[in-house]
């Protein structure tokens, strides 16, 4: 049976207490519990002060056969940023901009950057699958999304683990490779109808909307899925969203997502789907949450097996 924990960007201190919590003990340089294992659901760097910690208490569990973990975004970029661009001398898979530094600089201070701490991190973020379809339950960071896996099916291995030779596809932007990435790893975003648009709160002009993918029913519009503030939502439209842009959840085993931000008591999406991600690493300490999921097999999943500590100031 598997203890899910969601994001846990560099919070290595709220990481050991919900271990304890949950039930798990340090022993012989791992943490374990005799009947049960964890399944991470990825994000472990980026904004926390102990992201070397984090990393390493995961990597030891999944190595010593305590824990399995799939990929986020932030490993993703972080194999990305240090992976060189072989069509152009001296550039990199993620292009070394100031935004893209300033959102990752926290992990490449701790860990020193091109140090072996370094480099021996991001050999083992690329052992990472993008997703487990385990016997009744599937994880993947944020979308599980059937016609983006078959995108790239040459792209991954027979463990769902980007090939060695497919990094630079899957980091070209505007290709299928990397729009599939994107969805899996970061949500699904929809074009808005023909000649439509929004301003975000940074006023930048929109014409895709990210959307609550899980959603199912007749007649769902684009207002119904987007996922922005409320200070926006009046711009989209309620214009129904055509078929083939709303995946949707097959509810054929539970599923287990980060990546969200969610705010709050920790509640499920559906009675299938739970989002794990209660903003550890959020601006306001006080409703900072790491949270797990307790599953010991069941396939209607519930609300009372949510586990969770706060952030520690």
């Amino acid at each position: 049976m598997y203890d899910l924990i969601g994001d846990i960007h560099g919070y290595a201190s709220a990481l050991k207490r919900l271990l304890r919590k949950l039930g798990y003990q340090e022993r012989e340089g791992t943490w374990q519990h005799p009947e049960r294992k964890v399944i991470f659901l990825g994000d472990f760097i980026d904004r926390g002060p102990e992201q070397v910690e984090t990393v390493q208490i995961a990597r030891r569990m999944v190595e010593a056969g305590h824990a399995l973990a799939v990929m986020g975004n932030h490993e993703f970029n972080a194999v990305a940023w240090a992976t060189p661009c072989a069509e152009h001398t001296g550039a990199f898979l993620r292009v070394h901009s100031d935004k893209n530094r300033e959102q990752h600089d926290a992990f490449l201070v701790q860990a020193g950057e091109g140090s072996q701490q370094h480099l021996e991190t991001i050999e083992w973020f690329r052992t990472l699958p993008l997703y487990l379809n385990l016997g009744g339950l599937r994880v993947i960071h944020a979308c599980w999304h059937p016609r983006q896996f078959e995108t790239l099916a040459l792209h991954l291995d027979e463990q769902a683990r980007i090939r060695s030779g497919s990094w630079s596809a899957v980091c070209t932007e505007g290709s299928e490779a990397f729009d599939a990435v994107e969805t899996l790893l970061k949500g699904m975003e929809i074009p808005l109808p023909s000649g439509l648009h929004f301003k975000d709160k940074y006023g930048h002009r929109r014409s895709r909307t990210r959307t609550r993918w899980w959603h199912e029913g007749e007649h769902l519009t684009y207002r119904d899925l987007a996922m922005v503030p409320p200070s926006i939502i009046e711009q989209i439209p309620h214009e129904a969203v055509p078929a083939d842009l709303q995946p949707g959840y097959d509810g054929s085993k539970p599923l287990f997502v980060g990546h969200y931000w969610m705010t709050g008591t920790p509640t499920l999406m559906t009675d299938q789907i739970a989002c794990l991600d209660y903003s550890i690493a959020g601006e306001d300490p006080s409703r900072a949450k790491l949270c797990a999921y307790r599953w010991s097999g069941e396939g209607k999943l519930s609300e009372k097996n949510f586990v969770w500590v706060g952030r520690e100031t």
